[in-house]
């Protein structure tokens, strides 16, 4: 018996066409048929007059020709649903004529339920079963009751199969359909967080170099207005002035997808110091522990947790010293960061806005995305501590 006729569904060709897998079974099914008809022809002509043989090879011819066009007009594409009624009534008469031929009643059954939906399948499969069963019956002069029932019975049984393989194939493409659009919109959502991941970066780097600079920048600008043409006026200018040179500099690194070339050529403990002496010129530098090289990004955050703080201790902490504290432990390094000036709650700072206060969170997001812990203790009128840890592999 030959598999299901989806080689003649219009629906099925493409994939057919794409799969060598389907391809062979749609050639198969071709065959069967073919073998099947040839099998039924011989028999029937060893059994029968030429005489009798006349009208029942030409429907047998009919039949053949039918199936031929309708295979051709699926593998083009196109509509062939009229040629199958034809095909179902000259079967018909045949196998009603020639129950010989009730074999390839199995093939035009596939065919049927492949070439149309709904209720209109069922009709000509049915159809065909029970043109099946006339012929078979009529094949033991009504005598065999069998005969008449097995190709009904039959005929629902693959009904139902048929109708279970469809549900399943449905819902195959169902779940495949959810599949992808869950893949499309997890995508799309990598691709917002990572959109959004990357301005949040971006815009700690502005505010750590950029915005930070600018800001002790027009502090150190008015100081020397309000003492102009005093002693200090001309320090406070140099000090704005290499601040905004330093900014330059850190705005086209920025630019340039870049750390400062003046940080990263030294070593780290002299990096730090650097950083925290643009805001803080008088800052102190301690170190513990066996200095070793760190990786890239922890470098690069320990740098800007440092240009923050030092930034924040010249724009609000009014304080006579400033001690940056560098740590190597064997599988962390810390980082202090202490001021004695006026201090502040932590619980009472405002969320970050126009006006500023970005600079704490970004320094917690820094150290926390690459796995480190950060701190701030601070009371109103005790000074401050910025800490942070980072771990460093051993290898490093």
């Amino acid at each position: 018996m030959p598999s299901s006729a989806p080689a003649a569904s219009p629906e099925v060709l493409p994939a057919a066409q794409g799969s060598g897998r389907l391809g062979r079974i749609d050639a198969a099914v071709h065959l069967g048929f073919a073998v099947l008809m040839v099998a039924s022809v011989v028999r029937y002509v060893m059994r029968h007059s030429p005489q009798d043989n006349l009208l029942v090879l030409g429907l047998a011819a009919a039949a053949c020709a039918l199936y031929a066009v309708i295979a051709v007009l699926a593998q083009r594409r196109r509509p062939w649903a009229v040629w199958m009624f034809a095909l179902v009534a000259a079967w018909a008469l045949l196998v009603i004529s020639a129950p010989s031929f009730a074999w390839c009643s199995f093939a035009l059954f596939f065919l049927c339920r492949t070439a149309f939906t709904g209720a209109v399948a069922y009709v000509a499969a049915g159809a065909t079963a029970a043109a099946t069963a006339v012929g078979l019956f009529r094949l033991s002069d009504g005598t065999d009751l069998a005969m008449l029932l097995g190709p009904l019975a039959v005929g629902v049984m693959l009904t139902l199969i048929y109708d279970r393989i469809e549900h399943d194939a449905a819902e195959q493409r169902r779940l495949h359909a959810e599949v992808s659009l869950a893949q499309g919109q997890l995508a799309a959502s990598e691709r917002r967080a990572g959109t959004i991941a990357e301005r949040e970066r971006v815009s700690r780097e502005i505010h750590d170099t950029v915005t930070q600079g600018l800001a002790s920048s027009l502090l150190l600008l008015e100081a020397a207005n309000r003492a102009w043409p005093g002693p200090t006026s001309r320090q406070d200018l140099r000090q704005a002035s290499e601040l905004l040179r330093h900014n330059l500099s850190d705005t086209r690194s920025l630019v340039h997808e870049l750390a400062s070339p003046g940080l990263d050529a030294s070593p780290l403990p002299d990096a730090l110091l650097q950083a925290a002496s643009q805001y803080v010129p008088d800052a102190r530098l301690l170190v513990t522990g066996e200095p070793r090289p760190v990786p890239a990004e922890v470098r690069h955050a320990l740098l800007r947790v440092v240009q923050s703080a030092a930034a924040n201790i010249k724009l609000h902490a009014s304080a006579a010293n400033a001690t940056v504290t560098l740590g190597f432990l064997p599988d962390a390094v810390t980082l202090d960061i202490y001021d004695d000036g006026a201090g502040f709650d932590p619980a009472a700072t405002a969320p970050p806005s126009d006006a500023g206060g970005y600079g704490l969170r970004a320094m917690r997001q820094r150290v926390e995305q690459l796995g480190g812990a950060f701190s701030v203790e601070s009371t109103p009128g005790e000074g401050t501590i910025v800490a942070a840890q980072l771990p460093v592999r051993g290898e490093e």
